[in-house]
């Protein structure tokens, strides 16, 4: 690690009990809604959750990687319990630090969910940067993130040894697709719940600086590096547009510079604010539901305002078409006696 850890944090707000809605990024929740409605989704989660044995996955941590504790990387150990408190976890995951020359982070499990770190992370991240990795994989865990994360990767591991027969593999193949689009979103809530851990934007923003290529964030100019971000949304060639969506698709998380940019973007918000005051939801007052037309509002709601901000030339092609179907639909209804109300 870059810098030893304080003996305590000074000014850090907890936020007791609070419901994984305070944070998480509405297209997330509508995606993951969408997701749940794929034919045979929920038919493939019960066969891979009953194939696999999740005793193994944390058995193969413990027997390849250090278990973070109070005689093993107390520094982190410390941190891990933290960012539970600082969300109010139920229970405190287990921390693994695994040998890896790249940055990454991850919360697997589905029973008892666990986070591994990598050792390039403890290396070249401050002690504040760690804190927000570490929030955001608790973002996961707290979210139930991690069941659906665990499902991709086993079904991913299952596409492979199934290449052979493409028919089974198909259907397999779209369900990835999907829980890859759905998990690009969540990266972007769980970047939220890594920031109200460390509760420093700054810290986030050299987390993710390091993670897009800069080993040293002081050698980074951080408007610079944020004018990449709006650059990158505002293409004005739609051939640029086509690239972007063709690039996309096989990633499952969005891309670095896009998230720090919508990240620090939230961080001014007052909904961040409001967050910090205590204004939040609670999960005592999330309510169990099968029904999910409220998140997939949100999303639709979340999609036009990021459409009719942007400057992207593919982006406004679909906002217009979109607009042009819904006024045309208005008419029809109106002329058939609908009423407003109902359009």
């Amino acid at each position: 690690m870059t810098e030893e850890i304080e003996p305590a944090r000074r000014d850090a707000v907890r936020f007791p009990g609070i419901s994984p809605r305070a944070y998480e990024h509405p297209v997330d929740r509508g995606a993951l809604a969408t997701l749940r409605a794929v034919p045979g989704f929920a038919q493939v989660i019960k066969a891979i959750s009953g194939f696999y044995n999740e005793r193994g996955e944390r058995l193969m941590a413990l027997a390849s990687s250090i278990r973070v504790g109070p005689r093993q990387y107390p520094e982190l150990d410390r941190l891990r319990h933290e960012c539970a408190e600082t969300l109010d976890l139920p229970a405190v995951p287990n921390l693994f630090v695994y040998q890896d020359p790249n940055l990454q982070a991850s919360a697997l499990g589905m029973d008892e969910p666990f986070i591994r770190i990598s050792t390039a992370l403890v290396d070249q991240m401050s002690h504040e940067s760690l804190r927000f990795v570490i929030g955001h994989e608790m973002g996961h865990v707290l979210s139930g993130h991690a069941v659906y994360r665990t499902i991709m990767v086993r079904l991913i591991n299952l596409q492979m040894s199934m290449s052979w027969t493409p028919v089974s593999a198909l259907g397999i193949r779209a369900i990835i697709a999907a829980l890859s689009e759905w998990y690009r979103k969540a990266e972007l809530s769980c970047d939220r719940a890594g920031l109200l851990s460390s509760q420093d934007p700054a810290a986030a923003l050299r987390a993710q600086i390091q993670i897009a290529g800069g080993l040293d964030p002081s050698r980074i100019d951080i408007p610079s590096f944020l004018k990449q971000g709006a650059e990158y949304e505002s293409v004005d060639d739609i051939r640029d547009s086509i690239l972007k969506l063709k690039y996309v698709e096989t990633e499952t998380h969005p891309f670095a510079v896009v998230r720090a940019t919508q990240l620090q973007r939230w961080a001014a918000s007052e909904e961040y604010r409001a967050i910090l005051a205590g204004d939040y939801p609670r999960r005592e007052q999330d309510a169990p539901t099968t029904d999910w037309k409220d998140d997939l509002k949100s999303a639709a709601k979340s999609y036009k305002d990021s459409w009719t901000a942007s400057t992207d030339p593919l982006t406004k092609v679909f906002s217009e078409v979109g607009e042009s179907v819904a006024d045309t639909a208005s008419k029809v209804w109106s002329k058939f006696g609908g009423n407003g109300d109902n359009s």
